[in-house]
């Protein structure tokens, strides 16, 4: 097996020191005042015969890996993987690589994964959190990691934050609805107390209010099974054949949603008008085409990544945390009319 090449045989192949190699190698070149015919010799070298630095040592010496953590619900969503691969072009454009994950909306699972990335040495953390990892998080937050929080808060974590209004916008969708002349309006949603999900419900719930309406609601256990969400939502339905209208919580639920309403052989918008929240390529090619509640993806991701680089930059400034809240657009399709 050949030797894998190190600083020390680049240093002695040019007869210099393994110092001068290692502050070339770090970017530290003109800190140090070497030369640049002497930098511009080392790098063509290491070109010529392939050399590869030991990133995880690297990191070890320099105290940056230029590595970013980004932890999301799943990675598999269209929302999150929008927003994923913006944040990854951003960070690029400025010298950082992004490591994903899912969390499954697990709290274990992601105490795993917050301690995988700290073996890893990444320099900051974008984490779309559950509940339950708040002692983790300030624990990061508290040992100096620069963390930005997006889609759901943890009001117990004071870091920034950049996500949507959620109440604001699912209260619209149902008004939307109501002025239609729907009346038995049903809400389906994920059983959880993420932020996010709660103030959805709370938008729905206030919008039904204003109007006297009754509260339909179907709380779903979340699952990344198809089948599962199917199966509930055919359940409610089913129960509640009353009703003339519903929201959903999340894309993937909407998704799923429909299957279970073209099972039971119910029309759209005929017999049940259909909003969801977040946009899917699903909805705009469905016939009837979907209602949507869209969310500013790229707004979004550019406040993310704009808030973490301004701490990795300045990290010996702290400054106040900001919280940057967005507002979504109504898409209206046929689904709704």
């Amino acid at each position: 097996m050949k030797k894998k090449l190190s600083i020390s045989d680049i240093a002695k192949s040019l007869n210099i020191s393994v110092t001068t190699v290692s502050f070339i190698l770090n970017g530290r070149a003109e800190e140090k005042r070497i030369s640049e015919e002497l930098v511009q010799r080392v790098q063509k070298y290491i070109a010529e015969v392939g050399y590869k630095p030991n990133s995880l040592a690297r990191s070890l010496r320099t105290g940056k890996s230029n590595t970013i953590g980004l932890m999301v619900e799943d990675i598999s969503n269209p929302f999150f993987a929008n927003i994923a691969r913006l944040i990854e072009d951003n960070a690029y454009k400025n010298g950082y690589k992004i490591l994903y994950c899912s969390t499954d909306n697990d709290p274990e699972k992601t105490r795993e994964l917050i301690q995988m990335f700290q073996e890893r040495h990444v320099d900051g953390y974008i984490i779309a959190a559950p509940k339950g990892v708040e002692e983790e998080i300030n624990a990061l937050i508290s040992s100096g990691s620069p963390v930005v929080l997006f889609d759901r808060n943890l009001p117990e974590v004071t870091t920034d934050y950049v996500g949507i209004d959620n109440y604001g916008s699912a209260y619209q969708a149902v008004k939307h609805l109501v002025s239609e002349g729907f009346k038995k309006i049903g809400f389906i949603t994920l059983y959880s107390q993420q932020s996010q999900m709660q103030e959805r419900m709370q938008g729905y719930e206030s919008a039904l209010a204003e109007h006297d309406r009754d509260q339909h609601i179907c709380e779903i256990p979340y699952s990344n099974n198809p089948e599962d969400i199917m199966k509930h939502v055919s359940a409610f339905l089913s129960e509640n054949k009353e009703l003339d209208a519903v929201l959903f919580g999340t894309n993937y639920l909407a998704v799923s949603g429909l299957r279970a309403i073209y099972k039971l052989g119910l029309k759209i918008p005929d017999d049940l008008a259909v909003v969801a929240f977040d946009d899917h390529d699903v909805f705009q090619l469905s016939n009837p085409s979907i209602t949507a509640i869209t969310q500013p993806i790229k707004e979004i991701s550019a406040e993310v990544i704009d808030l973490l680089l301004s701490k990795l930059k300045s990290p010996s400034k702290p400054k106040k945390p900001q919280s940057v809240v967005l507002d979504t657009a109504l898409q209206l399709r046929q689904s709704s009319e």
